[in-house]
């Protein structure tokens, strides 16, 4: 989930001579030369900053560029790191309208890297991850980033489906009952310490799931993690998406779970998450009531169960966040940054209830 976007910028010590962690540079090259036309000669690799889930590099060949994700080092859920899935949903959305990469091979082999891995044509562009990075443009150009976002959630969320061939991509019927019930589990799996508030969380978010609504009867594509930096922005342009990124979540269900877990982000409960400078933060965005309004405007839902889905946001980032802390512990992160994400769970937990207790 809290993963790398395809065009940001490597960081300046993300490049490599030989292979990167996770990575056969030579397995690589032979592969693109037998299933990737495009592809001349061997290739070099950088790993992409910011990766928490699902690993991304950007491979060369002097000539072309593409985006590599492959699964962590080290998981410990049984179905966050579907790469296949992942790619399947980018290639049904690409011409849709829905801004995404071009999708070029997966490869579900793992006598290649040992895992299933998935490639997309590289998307240049700026990803805006801190608030350093925000800063970079003025208030009006910050609101016009934040306002094309949430058009382009309502524009994913009338993608129909069926028309794109995903019909068998996830179960819209019941789908919060079983987003509960699945990071309930999830929780269990990779709780590392005893966090009452977040059992508290879980069990009212289970007495409290709407019993109808608009998003739960029909049901939509939804993303799963759609944040400001899951976004590639033209670089003349921040109210332009080029490409979202980052699918792994992505399934049928309730589009509203996508917004509220969109509008968490702008909480500073989350910056931890991402090091301690988290751009969808910013005091410089517009409010969450005016992104909410949008929202609702651009899409025709109804929004008056909201607090459900922020408390299900906030539950469901505290969750993984856990699970990125307990990866780190044990020494399966690639990177910097992750000592700070388990302090964040307990302060998303208890958001998440008063999120729930506020309605």
């Amino acid at each position: 989930m809290i993963g790398s976007p395809h065009g940001h910028r490597p960081a300046p010590d993300a490049a490599v001579t030989g292979s990167p962690p996770g990575l056969d540079l030579g397995a690589l090259t032979r592969y693109l030369a037998a299933h990737v036309p495009e592809a001349a000669g061997p290739i070099t690799a950088e790993l992409l900053p910011g990766g928490r889930s699902n690993l991304t590099y950007r491979l060369s060949d002097g000539h072309r560029a593409w985006v590599l994700r492959r699964p962590p080092l080290g998981g410990l859920t049984p179905s966050a790191h579907d790469v296949a899935r992942e790619y399947r949903v980018v290639a049904a959305l690409h011409g849709t309208g829905v801004p995404v990469a071009r999708p070029v091979a997966l490869c579900v082999d793992p006598s290649v890297l040992g895992c299933a891995f998935s490639l997309v044509e590289y998307v240049p562009g700026v990803v805006v991850r801190s608030r350093e990075d925000l800063g970079r443009y003025s208030d009006a150009e910050a609101a016009r980033c934040a306002r094309a976002l949430i058009d382009v959630l309502a524009a994913l969320h009338a993608v129909p489906y069926e028309e794109a061939g995903l019909t068998d991509f996830g179960r819209p019927d019941g789908f919060l009952t079983r987003q509960v019930a699945r990071w309930s589990d999830q929780w269990r799996r990779v709780a590392t310490r005893e966090l009452p508030d977040v059992e508290t969380l879980a069990a009212r978010l289970a007495e409290a799931v709407p019993a109808t609504g608009t998003g739960t009867r029909t049901g939509t594509v939804v993303h799963g993690d759609f944040r400001l930096d899951n976004a590639i922005l033209a670089v003349d342009d921040p109210g332009t998406v080029r490409a979202l990124v980052d699918w792994e979540m992505a399934t049928l269900g309730d589009p509203l779970a996508d917004l509220g877990l969109h509008l968490v982000y702008r909480d500073p409960a989350f910056e931890p998450v991402l090091g301690g400078s988290a751009a969808s933060t910013s005091e410089r965005l517009p409010p969450v009531a005016d992104l909410a309004e949008r929202y609702a405007r651009a899409s025709g839902r109804d929004l008056g169960r909201l607090d459900f889905y922020l408390a299900l946001g906030y539950f469901k980032i505290a969750v993984i966040a856990e699970g990125i802390h307990a990866r780190h512990m044990k020494g399966m992160t690639v990177g910097e940054g992750f000592d700070t994400v388990g302090a964040a769970v307990p302060h998303l937990a208890d958001a998440g209830l008063r999120a729930l207790l506020s309605s």
